[in-house]
């Protein structure tokens, strides 16, 4: 278990695909008579940096103190969770994983089982496109170092360590085993989202009635404003910088968006990214960007990665299969696919409508 301004704001959340829209968080905003009192609230909003990205934490709150705290022991749940995952750090319990000799028994702790169970759930789901596995795949590409295009004959050479099927989980012991040699796994397109849904809970058990968890593209919402009003996000266009596809409002929902545009660079006229097919070890050209919306962030995160490597008709249609799960798909070509459950709540830009 973890242990556990006001006015008009637009906060841009990175590079990964979504922004917290404009809206009125106190009433009475324009012209019109005034506003009818309410009872007072608090409201919260910091960012940091951890897990290598900037993580805004924003709470609502009966009081400043209970914000302020369900804001302080947010990050300290992040910071925690870092201390598990991060392969930067040598005694991190991916980094242990990974380190361990082929067939060995690793304990881990629930929050890092839920992680790993969930992640070979996911691939399970997106035939094989979302793969915790690429970790020595990545690597060579330097998506987190020096980008590079790694020769046919090296990719070969790393294809046996991607092997989902490799990787065992025990409930009962509570361990993670890695069986063939050579594997390395990169939890980075789930990660986050996960960690969003973990922060959530903590700030909501702080006291928080509503809160948004930001680490950078993964979003994770719960309760509304003192007013009723949900929080409003804006989906980034893959093409155009700073530009918004579509906007849609989250109540006790998390978003997430894989785009090829966030770590990405050109070499002899191609155009290369860090969202890689299983199959082929190259990056995945099917789709410009995949937005889920879900329940919770583990799913959004895990889910976006793996519907961009599905391509947009094999990607859609488990979108439509699964309970509680909604996409916004934009293919190779530009054209934007939405999932019938979003239908209503998106808000298109005249410009930009489907």
């Amino acid at each position: 278990m973890l242990r556990a301004q006001r006015g008009r704001w637009v906060v841009h959340w990175g590079m990964a695909g979504v922004l917290l829209a404009g809206a009125c968080l106190l009433g009475g905003c324009g012209s019109g008579p005034p506003p009818v009192p309410r009872p007072s609230y608090a409201f919260v909003k910091r960012a940091q940096m951890h897990m290598g990205t900037l993580v805004t934490l924003t709470a609502v709150a009966p009081t400043d103190a209970v914000a302020q705290r369900a804001v302080a022991e947010g990050f300290r749940a992040i910071r925690y969770l870092e201390g598990l995952w991060s392969t930067w750090i040598p005694a991190s319990e991916v980094s242990k994983i990974n380190a361990a000799a082929p067939g060995t028994a690793v304990a881990v702790s629930p929050s890092t089982f839920t992680l790993i169970a969930r992640a070979v759930e996911i691939a399970g789901l997106t035939e094989g496109g979302f793969d915790i596995t690429l970790g020595p795949v990545v690597d060579a590409w330097g998506m987190s170092r020096e980008p590079r295009v790694p020769s046919p004959a090296e990719l070969e050479r790393l294809r046996p360590s991607v092997a989902m099927g490799a990787v065992i989980l025990d409930p009962e012991r509570q361990t993670v085993t890695l069986r063939q040699p050579g594997m390395r796994l990169d939890i980075g397109g789930i990660g986050k989202g996960y960690a969003a849904d973990l922060t959530a809970e903590v700030m909501r058990a702080q006291g928080a009635t509503a809160a948004v968890v930001a680490l950078a593209g993964d979003i994770r919402t719960f309760g509304t404003m003192p007013d009723g009003a949900r929080f409003p996000v804006g989906i980034r266009h893959p093409r155009e910088n700073n530009s918004v596809l579509a906007t849609i409002e989250l109540h006790d929902e998390a978003i997430s968006t894989a785009g090829d545009y966030e770590r990405a660079f050109e070499q002899d006229g191609t155009w290369y990214h860090h969202i890689l097919d299983p199959k082929t070890l190259q990056p995945a050209r099917g789709c410009q960007s995949v937005t889920i919306i879900a329940k919770e962030g583990i799913w959004a995160d895990g889910l976006d990665t793996g519907v961009f490597v599905m391509g947009p008709e094999r990607g859609m249609a488990l979108i439509e299969a699964l309970p509680d799960v909604e996409g916004v798909i934009v293919d190779a070509d530009g054209n934007v696919q939405v999932s019938s459950g979003l239908r209503g709540r998106l808000q298109f830009p005249p410009t930009k409508a489907p």
